[in-house]
């Protein structure tokens, strides 16, 4: 079929869809987007290629035969995704869209039919013909398809929970404001903040769960060598644990779930520093040798700087390193997760 996929989303993995549908469609290439998709993919073991850009990022790069594969937590979420990507490809370049949760073939702002029936046909999905709706007025963002009581993130942060299927966020007099729909957390937009004000038109916003599937256990790699920081920017992972890196440092509870079920897989322990806060966004999972500590007193975000900044993270034993953190910090933390013994 000269096809390449370009798959979004762990669920598309876990669910099975990708490897059927590579058995359907024979793609010259799979490329990834997504950190928990990358997560799913590398644990699955499929011929894919994993990239740390957005759907609409990969897609307007290529040319050719080229279609989105998603699985939505609902066929209205699905429709909604596509719906935003091809929006975000704008004129010229349609989409076609393979939402797995709907059994559809979308074929946005006038896509490449051709391909979007054949894929129908050797699919049995339906075929759905679809506009994108253009672009909203600067500085507010709509997040739609939300569950009413799910996590709302704002580039990788939750900035509160959904009490509407739509959220609307105001990036308007230097901050953002929820318009409606959220109830919003007020030390997660802190944080958010903290790196200045976001773009609201580019920035990356969900709603829900990163993913629904439990952690796999991988080999343990390096004892030994530098450590990475993640605060409170779990989506950054992929781009700090190359090669060298024995352990992350992860600061903040949702961080610390999503680096410790990330890292699970690639065999690297964590220390997490938390307080208590946690969403629940991803069901955590930790490699040996990893530990998480709550602090007793003030918050995990002061704590994580200061053990940023004080504890050496150049190359150095792990194990070493977590037992004169867990001395350093002696009073001042309690440790809730220890797999220093496997």
């Amino acid at each position: 079929m000269n096809l390449v996929m370009v798959v979004h989303g762990p669920e598309v993995f876990d669910a099975g869809d990708v490897e059927r549908l590579i058995g359907l469609l024979s793609p010259q290439q799979v490329l990834v987007a997504g950190v928990m998709a990358r997560t799913a993919a590398e644990e699955s073991g499929l011929p894919v290629t994993c990239t740390d850009e957005r759907p609409s990022v990969v897609l307007a790069a290529l040319s050719g035969r080229t279609c989105l594969v998603n699985r939505g937590k609902t066929p209205e979420s699905g429709q909604i995704f596509g719906e935003l990507v091809a929006g975000r490809l704008g004129d010229g370049q349609g989409l076609v869209h393979v939402e797995a949760s709907s059994r559809t073939v979308y074929c946005w702002n006038h896509a490449d039919s051709v391909l979007a029936e054949e894929i129908a046909g050797l699919t049995g999905y339906a075929l759905v013909p679809g506009t994108s709706i253009g672009a909203r007025r600067n500085g507010v963002r709509e997040i739609r398809g939300c569950l009413p009581g799910e996590a709302v993130f704002v580039n990788g942060i939750v900035i509160g929970t959904a009490t509407e299927e739509t959220v609307v966020l105001s990036g308007e007099g230097g901050t953002v404001r929820a318009v409606s729909g959220l109830e919003p957390k007020p030390h997660g937009l802190e944080k958010l903040l903290r790196e200045g004000l976001p773009d609201l038109d580019a920035a990356w916003c969900k709603s829900g769960t990163v993913r629904t599937a439990p952690p796999r256990q991988g080999e343990r790699t390096t004892r030994a060598g530098r450590i990475a920081v993640i605060d409170h920017c779990g989506h950054t992972l992929y781009q700090e644990i190359g090669e060298g890196v024995c352990g992350v440092l992860a600061v903040g509870d949702d961080t610390t779930a999503v680096c410790g079920h990330i890292c699970s897989h690639a065999g690297i322990p964590v220390f997490g520093v938390v307080d208590g806060d946690a969403d629940c966004i991803v069901e955590p999972g930790f490699a040996p040798g990893s530990v998480v500590v709550e602090v007793v007193r003030g918050r995990d975000d002061d704590l994580g700087r200061e053990l940023a900044v004080t504890r050496d993270l150049n190359p150095l034993c792990w194990e070493e390193w977590v037992e004169e953190t867990l001395r350093s910090l002696a009073g001042r933390v309690r440790v809730v997760v220890d797999r220093r013994g496997g």
